[in-house]
């Protein structure tokens, strides 16, 4: 009995069965504790997704023709890192470049081996950048690839891209239902806005989300809500959209990772030498030692880590949009 159980769910519509209710639960979770459920996720859960997909990608060939291909991306997230740690840092006034220009390389390499054409799209990007102030806030390309890229849009829109391709490629019902259940949990938070709902932050929770505030800050005032100051803690905390921001953000990254895991025996990020587990189960197990002992230092020792899985993972963000478009256009030419 519990073997039949086992194997009913982990068939592809088993699968989309526990992530809906995985989207359900983090949805829950995000609307009664909104801030500590985004700081848990990403402290315990996002270490172990950096580490187990940056093992996984590897062993993928990075969904890209040279492995050797990467190396931009190191030195790219070498550069935003080295800002992180020194604010006088002149990358500081060229993030928005480094990850534009990423993302555009990201495209390029899955269609060119050439090295020349590669620096070239490189160079063109970042130099595109600069002539059209993609680094001045609050420009729209500085708040899209300086902030939401490697944030919002990783968590959200590429794992929603990914939830979609993986319908339209399998003709999955159940996968289009959990589709729209993972869209609809997303309008949720912006539709049903009540007051006083929930436990109340704490004040741990507030030390350690200053870190992240920005983001809720510039989504704030993308979502029509008006303006919100960086240090104006009473509005982040307690404004009943800022909530629904802060429960839409804790959703997003809640359900990235809790989708990683889900999808165990699909993509089989376990099948690694005994050796390779062991390693990252103990740089896991560091990871949140630190975050527990202290959120900054957990934050800024894991701050390269989880920048290099977001690079490391644009090839295949390309690749799921553009096999969607395949998919709808298949669908077309079908009708």
């Amino acid at each position: 009995m519990n073997t039949g159980i086992l194997s009913r769910l982990t068939t592809s519509n088993g699968i989309n069965n526990i992530n809906i209710v995985l989207m359900v639960l983090s949805l829950v979770a995000a609307y009664i504790l909104p801030f500590e459920v985004f700081l848990f996720s990403y402290a315990v859960l996002g270490p172990l997704h950096y580490l187990t997909e940056i093992s996984w990608l590897e062993k993928k060939n990075y969904f890209i023709k040279s492995k050797s291909d990467i190396w931009i991306f190191v030195l790219l997230v070498l550069g935003i890192t080295i800002g992180m740690f020194n604010q006088q840092s002149k990358f500081n006034s060229v993030v928005a470049s480094f990850l534009f220009s990423g993302f555009v390389y990201a495209l390029v390499i899955l269609y060119t081996q050439k090295i020349a054409i590669k620096l070239l799209f490189v160079v063109l990007a970042f130099m595109a950048s600069m002539i059209f102030s993609f680094n001045q806030y609050p420009n729209f390309p500085y708040l899209l690839f300086a902030i939401w890229l490697p944030t919002i849009i990783h968590v959200y829109f590429f794992t929603g891209g990914f939830i979609l391709f993986g319908a339209l490629k399998s003709k999955s019902l159940s996968g289009i239902i959990s589709f729209i259940v993972f869209v609809l949990c997303a309008v949720v938070c912006f539709v049903y806005i009540p007051d006083n709902f929930g436990m109340a932050v704490t004040e741990y929770g507030k030390k350690a989300y200053a870190f992240f505030k920005f983001l809720n800050v510039t989504l704030y005032s993308a979502f029509g809500f008006g303006t919100m100051a960086p240090n104006d803690s009473t509005m982040l905390y307690y404004d009943t959209n800022a909530l629904a921001i802060m429960r839409f953000i804790a959703f997003a990254y809640t359900y990235h990772y809790l989708n990683w895991f889900s999808k165990t025996t699909v993509i089989k990020w376990n099948e690694i030498s005994k050796q390779r587990m062991i390693i990252i189960l103990l740089l896991w197990i560091l990871s949140v030692v630190l975050y527990a002992f202290s959120y900054k230092i957990g934050f800024y020792a894991l701050f390269l880590l989880s920048m290099l899985h977001v690079f490391f993972e644009f090839p295949l963000n390309h690749q799921t949009f553009i096999g969607i478009g395949k998919e709808f256009r298949l669908r077309i030419k079908k009708s």
